[in-house]
């Protein structure tokens, strides 16, 4: 449960980076930069919001049953992302993130039981519903866009959830086709590195390490 608790928490900062790197669509020279958590669209940017309706935020956490020895994976999503991405298509290093926040207490997984441990008692979502993402670089921005193709990244930032803040690293793809900003980014993290162990409840015991994924897509405010 504990381990499902933290991949959804990851899941989110997953959702973040990803949103970080749709805003670029383009094959240059990659770039490390640092980004700044902004209220306005900076000069010469536009302005992307993710839709929560078309993006997700998910985690995947490897569970072993004693009986029988029997494995199986354990898959938790949730749809609840705010965050907005500033795109300049002129000069796509010049692109920010700003911070991006999931709700976590949305976390539905194939078990209703699991959802509501998370809830109550490891993730404590019933009292820290929000989960932020504050990126701080990008690696693999363009100088020059190319519209339409997939821009390999890597986004650097620090992951806040129950109070505990830890930096992360997310890497993965984005495009940029017309009005449209779409991505996939990856990370892996070890429970125990968020103060927790991997559940281990009788018949069951969890692994320490989850996967957190996040898969969006963006659209320019007010389109």
């Amino acid at each position: 449960m504990k381990q499902q608790r933290f991949a959804v928490v990851a899941g989110t900062l997953v959702l973040i980076a990803a949103a970080a790197v749709s805003q670029f669509s383009g094959r240059a020279v990659p770039v490390a930069r640092t980004l700044a958590a902004t209220a306005a669209a900076p000069a010469g940017t536009a302005r992307f919001v993710i839709d929560p309706q078309a993006s997700e935020a998910s985690y995947r956490v490897g569970e072993t049953f004693f009986e029988n020895n029997r494995f199986h994976l354990a898959v938790g999503v949730t749809h609840g992302i705010q965050g907005d991405i500033y795109v300049d298509r002129v000069h796509p290093d010049q692109s920010r993130l700003g911070a991006i926040t999931v709700n976590i207490n949305q976390l539905t997984s194939d078990s209703a039981r699991r959802d509501a441990a998370i809830r109550r008692h490891w993730l404590e979502s019933d009292t820290y519903p929000a989960a932020t993402f504050t990126p701080t670089s990008i690696e693999g921005l363009p100088k020059t866009s190319v519209a339409g193709q997939d821009i390999p990244v890597r986004i650097h930032g620090n992951l806040s959830v129950h109070g505990v803040t830890k930096p992360a690293v997310f890497t993965g793809t984005v495009r940029l086709a017309g009005n449209a900003l779409t991505g996939t980014v990856e990370t892996k993290v070890q429970m125990t590195d968020f103060g927790f162990d991997p559940p281990a409840i009788m018949m069951l015991k969890t692994e320490n390490q989850a996967t957190l994924n996040f898969r969006f897509t963006a659209h320019p405010a007010g389109v």
